[in-house]
């Protein structure tokens, strides 16, 4: 499970988030929502090292981490999945997805064949150059890239945007799976409603910095999350 306690987040003097606090099970999405500039790419940041925390605590399987830089995120079990995909464009697929193993122990520094299972698009185009891909396939790249690292937690950030709906529907079978292995905590930042509420078991709605408590799809219909986004 990811836990989150008291989070808060300055940049420069402007605090952006407020005393952040919910969780995220292992074997569930829990899917964030909410409009835009409320703080939900902020709180995936802190949480995976990329922008430091002013307060708060984040906890991995019960087990306080410290964050302060993306390497500890990612050695403490937690792959971010940024808005933007973040591919390197001059690099293959391949050595895309083997810049993963920065985390890892050199005994497992190897590209388990369930990648290829889930992305069977990237098998063929291992040798491309990741700046050669359609966004679509760019963002299959990233989730697998993040997958490399054998995270206990998966931070995606908006993985719908910008993707044509053959791709949108191959990711979504692919958290599905993620999903059904149990082994690891999904939190999604989205704003396609359709998505979001196909997937997300749990929601929470983000405004100006704070979050509502975590809600069961049974108690949350999709006009509430569309009337979320719209906050």
């Amino acid at each position: 499970m990811l836990e989150v306690q008291n989070l808060d987040l300055h940049y420069g003097q402007s605090r952006i988030l407020y005393e952040m606090s919910f969780d995220a099970p292992v074997g569930q999405i829990t899917t964030m929502v909410g409009n835009n500039g409320v703080g939900k790419t902020s709180t995936l940041k802190a949480i995976a090292g990329r922008h430091p925390a002013s307060g708060g605590v984040i906890k991995v399987g019960g087990k306080a981490v410290r964050l302060s830089t993306a390497f500890q995120a990612a050695k403490s079990g937690i792959a971010y999945v940024p808005q933007g995909r973040e591919v390197f464009p001059m690099m293959s697929v391949l050595e895309n997805l083997e810049t993963g193993f920065a985390c890892l122990p050199k005994a497992e520094h190897l590209i388990p064949d369930e990648i290829f299972d889930l992305f069977p698009v990237l098998r063929d185009m291992k040798a491309r150059r990741g700046g050669d891909l359609s966004g679509g396939q760019q963002q299959q790249l990233a989730i697998a890239r993040a997958l490399i690292t054998k995270p206990s937690v998966l931070l995606l950030d908006e993985p719908t945007e910008g993707i044509q709906p053959n791709v949108i529907e191959q990711i979504g079978d692919a958290l599905r799976m993620l999903r059904s292995k149990g082994e690891m905590a999904i939190l999604l930042v989205e704003q396609n409603a359709d998505f979001a509420y196909a997937l997300g078991d749990s929601f929470i709605v983000v405004e100006g910095g704070r979050n509502s408590p975590r809600k069961l799809k049974a108690e949350y219909s999709k006009e509430m999350l569309i009337a979320d986004l719209a906050l």
